[in-house]
């Protein structure tokens, strides 16, 4: 059995864009500075803030989502993780009430009470005062099981506000301000059209790296935050969710890793080592072909935004078809299944792509798939058998506008929009390609499946490997 008594706060929100990412982000980076081991988190299915978490605490940050992994296997890896931490950190998204459907199901106020785990509220205060009493009276009315402990708010305009916004809260809610932001002159974090930009193309991440601790330090009262991180619940547990296994390295899988392909979930890179394979990362903008493999796996990212140094790299794109044909196990999401197909039209000009799927796509200005999916698997495939159920997210602007009936799929939509007419998953031989982006947790027997498609294909097609990557086997 092990017993957590870590510190632990969630900075949660009264919705979205309300300063969570800031506020959590600067009390990383101050904790960090001060030489606290922080266990950063990310409630919900998000690359991109997590990946931030990780750049600011300097250690891998997680993501908690109830929906896509069984609470009590979340619950189990929280208290794991933590062990030997200084403090467990989580972000929550969006409104702090905001899940599933109306009754708020897997919302960050249902992992602050599976976690045991105080909750700092952030509410933007711009423009309003007392009314914000009434916003948090109202969040801790809602659920009195949530321990909404205390309030940092957000873009104040100057020291009668700040008096006003305290007062109102204290005389209101009975609990205390931490802090005060004010309306920042300097944007830190800029945006694009899926979010924040990621880590990879920040401009200047050294002056970043100056700012936030200080953001904490001057605006947020460090002490009181402290105190309350220690309110959390102790964890009780039996069998931690941590898999071990002694497996030797037997395959080796490569992975895009750079500013174009970047959103992967630790657990996935993690699931497949535990199964037995060796990690190679490779740059989809430099490397010029594939290097000696088993398998390859592409995760989304921002490849519209790399499009003409994706298409530029023709020998990669051939390298990458070369071995799909050859049968290699090749898994894409998202922005991984956007390489292999024929090409991507963007405005006016179009991209030409690896082509393994004949399939043309066009990116468009809204969102053409957005939230948690399910999917059930009508067909057996190297990666799940027929009949699993696999829950995950989406969240694209490409829609595919030619080719769809050139191509199988192996997903049935249960929820969510997928690649077209309720279908998903794209195949060629052991190839797949899917909008659903999964969480290794959630669906455990990826990895073991992966790896072992891996395994067979060294096997069987030994020497046709080595000529593919030769270059003689084009």
């Amino acid at each position: 059995m092990l017993i957590s008594s870590v510190p632990g706060l969630m900075i949660a929100g009264t919705g979205g864009d309300c300063g969570k990412t800031l506020i959590s982000l600067s009390l990383a980076a101050y904790f960090r500075s001060i030489k606290f081991a922080v266990a950063a988190f990310k409630k919900g299915p998000d690359y991109i803030d997590a990946a931030w978490l990780s750049w600011a605490a300097g250690s891998t940050a997680r993501n908690l989502d109830t929906y896509m992994v069984d609470k009590e296997i979340v619950r189990q890896r929280f208290f794991y993780i933590i062990q030997g931490a200084d403090l467990a950190l989580i972000e929550g998204n969006r409104g702090l009430y905001d899940g599933l459907d109306k009754a708020g199901t897997h919302s960050s106020a249902e992992l602050a009470k599976l976690l045991g785990i105080p909750v700092i509220l952030v509410v933007n205060a711009e423009k309003v005062t007392r009314t914000t009493a009434a916003v948090v009276l109202g969040c801790m009315k809602m659920d009195a099981e949530v321990n909404i402990t205390g309030v940092i708010f957000n873009k104040v305009a100057g020291g009668r506000h700040e008096e006003i916004l305290r007062k109102s809260l204290e005389s209101v809610c009975g609990i205390p301000a931490i802090g005060f932001i004010p309306i920042l002159k300097e944007e830190f974090l800029p945006g694009r059209h899926l979010g924040l930009v990621t880590p990879y193309e920040h401009p200047d991440k050294e002056k970043l790296a100056d700012a936030l601790p200080k953001i904490a330090e001057k605006y947020l009262d460090i002490n009181l935050l402290k105190e309350i991180s220690r309110r959390s619940k102790r964890g009780e547990f039996f069998e931690p969710y941590q898999p071990i296994t002694n497996k030797p390295r037997e395959v080796r899988i490569c992975v895009f890793s750079d500013s174009a392909f970047s959103f992967y979930y630790p657990e996935n890179l993690e699931a497949m080592e535990n199964a037995g394979a060796e990690i190679i990362q490779v740059s989809s903008l430099t490397a010029e072909k594939l290097p000696e493999c088993e398998g390859l796996y592409i995760g989304g990212g921002f490849p519209e935004t790399h499009l003409q140094a994706l298409s530029r790299n023709r020998s990669l794109l051939i390298s990458v078809k070369e071995a799909a044909e050859w049968g290699m196990p090749i898994y894409a999401e998202c922005g991984g299944l956007m390489y292999l197909c024929q090409s991507m039209q963007w405005g006016e000009e179009e991209f030409p792509l690896a082509g393994v799927f004949p399939v043309r796509l066009q990116m468009e200005k809204k969102p053409q798939g957005h939230g948690y999916m399910e999917v059930e698997a009508d067909c057996d495939t190297p990666y799940f058998p027929k009949g699993s159920i696999i829950r995950g997210h989406e969240f694209h602007y490409s829609r595919m506008i030619e080719g769809t009936d050139k191509v199988d799929t192996i997903f049935r939509v249960k929820r969510g929009s997928g690649s077209f007419s309720g279908r998903d998953g794209l195949i060629y031989k052991n190839t797949v390609g899917c909008y659903l982006h999964i969480h290794a947790l959630g669906a455990q027997m990826w990895a073991e499946n992966f790896v072992a498609a891996g395994k067979k294909f060294k096997t069987v097609n030994r020497k046709r490997f080595k000529l593919v990557l030769s270059g003689e086997g084009a």
